[in-house]
């Protein structure tokens, strides 16, 4: 009985064997990267996507030895992970509702208050606000519209004006005549014109606001349901990824399916330190509030825990209700004390905690960790903040390394 024979494995000589496998390799991973950039706009929902996964994923992994069904768990995990969001929303928007209506009320009134602190404190160097105000000055000059016609009228003659051929006589108690009206001295007023500003641009573009809120929170609303769904199917969406190893497109996964695997690993142990970032600056900003005595402590502690795992505008975010009710119960004092707070808590969270905590978490040098968030805000953004530590610490532990040199925890 004859037996099949074993198909021959063919390969190409050196050095075409290695110019073959160089561009094989070249020409997955430009398409991944021209897959990622036509992607581009979806980018937050895949990122969304995968943090909701990730945390639902550890939390039925962590139930696995008390509930045996995995769908069972997938349901209790998925349930409360939504009913914390959903209680967390529920909890926070009419507190931040409230102050919102307090400060449009007051609005005026603030704004002036705001406006006379400023004033007092740049009277203090007379050299800097003369400056500033003829500035602004020159401005409001430059920005004001014309208020006369392009003809000038001939002025009506003075009362005191000499009859023809005769010099103008000074006045008897001898004080010179002045040729200009002199107005009341003029002041600042930065926190009105940049309110307006901003009410103006936001005025100017209602339907670009009105699509990126919209874009935001379909985002935030399917990445919650694509990751239940992930989570869910997970064990078979894997036997399908790997059954692609057998395929024409093998080569593919051959390539990147082990790197995918890392990276995502790595973006994982990145989030986890960014957890406890977002707790230890939460606590700090507690602190403070306690200290301040400002109301709703809870309220404001719980926004700036949420808020902490969004780069650049999270800080914004958090800090526009404190600042909100340090006005309102202090004054601008008040608020200038909490902003002062602000920063410097957030200092300590850019230049000690972060990279402290992600040199730990992510075995790196604490000044790289600086130096790659530096230069990873400046050259990509928000995505250069979020993404910055996971790609070097991937490229550096993991990419450029061989098999054999690879850390087990990549």
């Amino acid at each position: 009985m004859s037996s099949v024979p074993d198909p021959v494995e063919k390969s190409l000589p050196p050095p075409w064997d290695r110019i073959f496998s160089l561009g094989t390799r070249t020409f997955v991973w430009a398409l991944l990267i021209g897959v990622l950039y036509i992607l581009q706009p979806f980018l937050l929902l895949i990122f969304l996507t995968f943090v909701f996964a990730y945390i639902q994923a550890h939390g039925v992994d962590g139930l696995a030895h008390r509930i045996k069904s995995r769908g069972l768990r997938v349901t209790i995990v998925g349930l409360v992970f939504l009913g914390t969001l959903l209680a967390t929303g529920f909890t926070l928007l009419p507190n931040v509702k409230d102050q919102a209506d307090a400060v449009i009320e007051n609005r005026d009134r603030y704004i002036a208050d705001a406006d006379r602190e400023l004033n007092k404190f740049l009277k203090q160097y007379p050299g800097v606000y003369e400056a500033l105000v003829a500035r602004s000055a020159a401005l409001s000059d430059d920005e004001a519209p014309p208020t006369r016609p392009p003809h000038v009228e001939p002025m009506p003659p003075h009362v005191d004006e000499p009859p023809p051929g005769e010099e103008r006589k000074p006045p008897a108690d001898g004080t010179p005549r002045s040729t200009t009206l002199q107005g009341p001295p003029k002041e600042l007023h930065a926190i009105r014109d940049l309110v307006s500003k901003a009410t103006a641009s936001l005025a100017d573009k209602p339907i670009e606001i009105g699509q990126s809120v919209l874009g935001y929170a379909s985002s935030f609303l399917l990445s919650l349901l694509f990751s239940f769904l992930i989570v869910l199917d997970l064990p078979k969406i894997s036997r399908g990824i790997r059954g692609l190893a057998t395929t024409r497109v093998g080569f593919i996964y051959e390539e990147v399916a082990d790197n995918i695997a890392g990276f995502g690993r790595v973006l994982g142990r990145a989030l986890e330190a960014q957890l406890l970032i977002a707790v230890c600056n939460t606590i700090l900003t507690a602190i403070g509030i306690w200290m301040m005595g400002l109301p709703n402590l809870l309220v404001l502690s719980a926004i700036v825990f949420f808020c902490s795992f969004i780069p650049v505008v999270g800080t914004f975010l958090s800090s526009t209700p404190i600042c909100l009710l340090a006005l309102q119960s202090g004054g601008v004092g008040t608020m200038v004390l909490a902003i002062g707070l602000i920063s410097l808590i957030h200092a300590v969270e850019t230049y000690v905690l972060n990279p402290q905590i992600y040199g730990h978490h992510m075995h790196m040098n604490p000044v790289l960790v600086l130096i790659v968030l530096t230069i990873g805000g400046k050259l990509f953004g928000v995505w250069g903040l979020v993404l910055g530590i996971p790609v070097v610490n991937y490229v550096f532990r993991h990419a450029i390394r061989r098999p054999e040199e690879r850390p087990a925890e990549a």
